[in-house]
């Protein structure tokens, strides 16, 4: 009678216990790509907004030709740091390009720019080397190869709106201190090794300070002849600046 009493007060007080741990019990894994670049949206915020840091820039919406490219360029070491690298190496190229695709594809809200603490002064000289150059120099503006909304060109060049300006501050000095490549014609690294670094700091605070348009998709790509587009590759697209 002791056991059987003993055994009921056991299974009275084991059952609450079982219930909960089917309750806690992980739901069933989606195999999908929003399931899998969790990896990615660790470090590039919730569909891949940006981090909260100011650093891990935004990658939803990018041009899939674009971030498939730094992708590779991780890989192959065209790019440094490490967490990717790691990641990225045993991936195959086509993965990379899916992965590239689905965060393309997404087209979530820009959260408004952060306020600047950046002087009129400066934002003034960011603007104008953003839309206009400067022919002196030779430095192109930005809006002729990121498009003239500053969005990015289709199929592979980025927009510079709606990124931190940590982070644009960090990649236009990797670009003219040679921690980034990119396959030749490499028109960045030869435009950034003409920014001084007030330049730098004008441009990314200028970039980091503008709304999004309402149409923040990347622009088509224009149909040029091929000359035209020979001549367009870094120099000359400086060269086309220096006569306007």
């Amino acid at each position: 009678m002791l056991n059987s009493l003993r055994l009921i007060l056991f299974a009275a007080l084991l059952s609450p216990l079982l219930a909960a741990a089917q309750g806690a019990a992980p739901a069933p894994f989606e195999d999908s790509m929003a399931q899998r670049s969790m990896a990615c949206t660790h470090c590039h915020g919730v569909q891949g907004r940006a981090g909260p840091d100011g650093y891990y820039p935004r990658i939803a919406g990018k041009p899939a030709g674009y971030l498939y490219n730094q992708l590779l360029n991780f890989k192959e070491g065209r790019r440094h740091y490490g967490a990717m690298t790691q990641l990225l190496d045993p991936l195959s190229e086509r993965y990379l390009l899916e992965i590239a695709q689905y965060f393309a594809a997404l087209q979530a809200p820009y959260p408004p720019p952060l306020a600047t603490r950046a002087s009129p002064v400066l934002l003034e000289r960011g603007r104008q080397l953003a839309l206009q150059g400067d022919a002196a120099r030779q430095l192109p503006a930005c809006t002729q190869c990121h498009g003239q909304r500053l969005t990015g060109v289709l199929p592979q060049v980025p927009g510079l709106l709606g990124l931190p300006r940590d982070y644009l501050n960090a990649q236009l000095g990797a670009w003219r201190n040679g921690k980034r490549r990119a396959h030749a014609p490499d028109c960045m690294a030869s435009i950034a090794k003409g920014l001084a670094d007030q330049d730098i700091e004008a441009i990314s605070s200028y970039l980091a300070a503008q709304p999004m348009p309402a149409d923040s998709r990347p622009l088509a790509a224009p149909t040029v002849s091929p000359a035209k587009a020979q001549a367009q590759e870094c120099g000359g697209a400086a060269a086309a600046v220096s006569t306007r």
